[in-house]
């Protein structure tokens, strides 16, 4: 097994609970860790034998530019289209962090961690 890591994707969106967050959005980041099997394309050198960071890149970008109340929802959403995409990938954990959330306080993020098995 090795690992595939896709960090710091920063994005802007509109996810939350709050009307001002569907309207003047935040920024986010992402952050993608991947397991699968890379022996054959360690030996190859072929993309066509690996998982493409491009496209696990592409798919969390369209997954974050549909609005949701929940992180939880979209990064489970990432996860759900990576096992569906990728058949190589047999684990993925998805972290969804919110910079400078509306909670009343200094804080400079909040984050959502998944994980998901094949």
């Amino acid at each position: 097994m090795g690992i595939i890591k896709v960090n710091n994707i920063k994005l802007y969106a509109f996810h939350g609970c709050l009307d001002e967050e569907a309207k003047i959005g935040s920024e986010y980041r992402v952050d993608v860790a991947i397991k699968a099997d890379l022996k054959k394309s360690a030996k190859t050198d072929n993309l066509a034998d690996t998982v493409d960071y491009v496209h696990l890149n592409r798919i969390v970008k369209e997954e974050m530019a549909i609005r949701s109340e929940l992180l939880e929802q979209v990064a489970q959403r990432i996860l759900d289209r990576f096992f569906r995409e990728i058949r190589m990938i047999r684990k993925a954990t998805v972290s969804v962090s919110k910079i400078n959330p509306p909670i009343g306080g200094n804080v400079e993020e909040v984050v959502i961690i998944l994980t998901k098995k094949r």
